[in-house]
């Protein structure tokens, strides 16, 4: 079975074939992706997804509305876990991108029907045939980006915003060749 060459150990290979690409438009699952690809800046995605029932655990589910009201003591006390990235300026942006979730979904109804219009509502599917083409970010990334920052979100740079595009499935960047890539409605050719 073929698969995407960055999915080489247990939990990289469960990840990829069950979820990576996978078209997602549930809110809590969309700002969990959002806070662990900004966790993931500078490190290792396997990194992240070693700590991730770490982070479930220390952010409550990743419910929008919880981490919203974080105080300084709970700050304290997410910057002692040692399950999670324990670096300030992610932590703090965890929760402002809470509070900016927070209000996208007030005016768009669901961050979903928000997020979702940088791809016209539909998974954009590409044709790379290594990973190498697989590019850092794109013209809708940019947008994104852009748009997130002017929302009063950070750490949602444009290659941040790609990779939670691919994570979400918004972007289908299973390469040529990968089952999954079949699995999700683009056929093998």
């Amino acid at each position: 079975m073929q698969r995407c060459s960055w999915a080489s150990d247990e939990l990289s290979i469960a990840y990829h074939d069950q979820e990576w690409g996978v078209p997602l438009h549930d809110d809590r699952a969309l700002f969990e992706f959002l806070i662990l690809e900004g966790a993931q800046a500078g490190l290792s995605w396997s990194t992240i997804l070693k700590k991730r029932p770490a982070y479930r655990a220390a952010f409550d589910g990743f419910d929008p509305r919880k981490v919203a009201r974080y105080g300084e003591a709970r700050t304290a006390a997410l910057l002692a876990n040692a399950g999670i990235v324990r670096n300030r300026l992610k932590i703090h942006a965890a929760v402002r991108n809470a509070k900016a979730f927070l209000a996208v979904q007030k005016e768009f109804g669901s961050f979903d029907e928000y997020v979702w219009r940088f791809v016209g509502g539909r998974p954009v599917r590409n044709r790379r045939r290594r990973l190498e083409d697989v590019p850092a970010r794109t013209a809708q990334s940019d947008a994104m980006s852009k748009d997130l920052m002017k929302r009063g979100f950070t750490f949602v740079g444009s290659t941040i915003c790609y990779a939670f595009m691919q994570a979400t499935g918004m972007v289908n960047d299973h390469v040529v060749g990968c089952f999954r890539r079949e699995e999700l409605g683009e056929p093998k050719r």
